[in-house]
């Protein structure tokens, strides 16, 4: 086996396998030839190729999301390094475990006209769990013989692994994104064969805070007491909570659970379409009344981010006298109410608060779903009598997605959609939530779909598509992967918004009219195309789509964009009724 002949490169390496750190993407480069000789030449380690350093950086995390383990980046010096930080805020807001590892130039190199260089230490410090700055390590072969120089070699070693482990650590421990900064000096292409690598090791600390009874006793009593309460649950992974706890819920008739797409969660007295419940009241003459009907004594929330912004505006207007959060890591005051954060994991918590709590007699529960009931008949009926649209597009995709797929959503319009139908329970379903961008959509759909058996769709706008078509530029797509653009030849989330949609500085800069087709990256890197212009040709095109392939597919709907706005808008006023 080939090792870099520089020390701090060896010991990169090693601390990463010694953490179960097997996946790691490289973009090409060489100040970085160190890193990439040694992560490509163990085969404890799956390398990756890929070019665009930012679609690189969500690729990552894409993995990263499905394997739930840390997964290593390596790029070169200089503004490379730059391109992973989109995806870095993402990880850092959605809880993804990334090792950021750049190369450098050595400390005396910095602001001095060097070329590919720039001030890369703490360069991501707003946004990351952990910034190591490494030591430049020189290799001299007059250091065999010369004691103090072996003293400082020796401690510069000890201080490198030192911060390597802490790093990795952060990314265990914290779930998030970490940064190991390491100058090399030149020469970068040396190696050996077959050496000891033996670097200092430091554990993790794996810590799962746990609640008495005692502590939830008052806790408990409130919410014996409430006649109202609301859970929310933002984004999660799969099988995140025990069924039973989720049952539980469901059985008190004084709780009403809102679910979204991307939570995961599936019981059948859930509220799995939030918008559906309160787009409506928005529109309503009663609607001060209804609002104050639904407005919770106590709201219980655990997830991530959460997509709905009429749940937030709701909640935001109407507070709730209690608001808990369930995290180990973080609460946000989403609603500017929260008053206790509960930091340990939702199972652990509901394991010790269960027992100390009571069903309550109430009709709060009866009430919304019997709403809910109303509201599923009007969607229905409304969704036979649209015009082609983004909407009718998403309806007929809806029931063709087939069993245990793994979904991606791509933002904006896409998403806000999708939380309008009941997807089938069998399928897992994600989106960027973390920062909400359009950026990296693709690639995260591509590097989830390389390590996962089950076959994965993205389903994407057309801004988010083009935005990041690099993301097909690389050798790892396999066969089963699926693409449905909505292409509405602009930013169609912005018809949705307030704002003057008749003027040609909105179409312009924000709307972004064009008239881009997919086909001619899909030739570019051969993928299989098909397109659809009409409900009669999105039914044959899903036909075979999803059958197998030796290639990966694409198909492109084009809906009208002067349309999809109006018959979004008049979903709400028509769901009142």
């Amino acid at each position: 086996m080939k090792y870099s002949k520089i020390p701090v490169a060896r010991s990169i390496v090693a601390l990463c396998v010694a953490k179960n750190i097997h996946h790691v993407v490289i973009s090409p480069g060489s100040r970085n030839a160190p890193l990439t000789i040694g992560f490509t030449h163990h085969p404890e380690i799956k390398a990756y190729s890929i070019v665009d350093e930012r679609c690189a950086a969500f690729y990552a995390l894409g993995m990263a999301q499905q394997l739930q383990q840390p997964v290593a980046l390596v790029c070169t010096s200089g503004s490379a390094l730059l391109n992973y930080y989109p995806a870095i805020s993402e990880a850092f807001y959605s809880d993804i475990p990334l090792v950021v590892i750049s190369a450098d130039r050595p400390v005396e190199r910095i602001d001095i006209g060097d070329g590919q260089t720039i001030r890369q230490k703490n360069v991501f410090e707003n946004h990351i769990l952990y910034s190591a700055n490494l030591h430049s390590e020189l290799v001299m072969e007059s250091a065999a013989t010369d004691k103090k120089l072996q003293q400082k070699q020796f401690e510069s070693q000890r201080h490198n692994e030192r911060e390597i482990n802490l790093a990795l650590n952060n990314a265990i421990e914290g779930k998030g994104p970490v940064h190991i900064n390491v100058p090399f000096y030149e020469p970068l292409y040396d190696t050996e064969e077959n050496i000891e690598v033996d670097p200092l090791q430091i554990l993790p600390e794996l810590r799962e805070r746990r609640y008495s009874q005692e502590q939830l006793e008052a806790y408990a009593g409130l919410w014996n007491k409430a006649k109202r309460k609301m859970v929310i649950v933002g984004v999660a992974q799969p099988n995140a909570v025990e069924q039973r706890f989720l049952d539980k819920l469901a059985k008190d008739p004084s709780v009403i659970v809102f679910t979204e797409t991307t939570s995961n969660l599936h019981q059948p007295d859930f509220f799995t379409r939030i918008d559906t419940i309160i787009g409506p009241i928005e529109k309503d003459q009663n609607r001060e009344e209804l609002f104050k009907a639904l407005q919770p004594d106590i709201l219980l929330t655990f997830g991530g981010m959460i997509v709905s912004k009429k749940i937030k505006a709701f909640l935001r207007n109407y507070n709730p006298k209690q608001h808990w959060h369930i995290d180990p890591k973080k609460a946000y005051n989403t609603f500017f109410s929260l008053n206790k954060h509960f930091e340990t994991n939702v199972n652990s918590f509901f394991e010790s608060f269960f027992p100390l709590t009571e069903a309550t007699e109430s009709d709060y529960g009866s009430y919304w779903k019997n709403i809910r009931k109303k509201r599923q008949a009007r969607h229905e009926e409304y969704m036979d009598e649209i015009p082609y649209s983004d909407l009718k597009a998403m309806q007929l995709i809806v029931p063709e997605v087939p069993e245990n797929y793994i979904m991606h959503l791509g933002n904006s319009s896409t998403i806000r959609y999708a939380q309008l139908f009941k997807w089938k329970e069998s399928l897992h379903i994600f989106c960027n939530r973390g920062t909400s961008g359009i950026d990296g959509s693709i690639s995260t759909a591509v590097g989830a779909a390389c390590v996962n058996n089950e076959p994965t769709l993205m389903i994407s706008g057309d801004l988010s598509f083009f935005y990041d078509s690099n993301a097909l530029w690389n050798n790892y797509i396999p066969s089963s992967f699926r693409i449905i653009i909505l292409n509405n030849s602009g930013g169609g989330i912005f018809r949705i918004l307030p704002g003057n949609k008749n003027s040609e500085n909105f179409e312009t800069y924000f709307e972004t009219v064009h008239n881009l087709k997919a086909k001619p990256l899909c030739e570019l890197y051969d993928l299989e195309y098909a397109s659809a212009t009409s409900e009669e040709e999105i039914k044959e095109g899903l036909s075979d789509f999803f059958g197998p392939s030796e290639r990966p597919k694409v198909l492109e709907i084009f809906t009208p964009r002067k349309v999809n706005d109006e018959v979004l808008l008049e979903y709400f006023n028509f769901m009142k009724s």
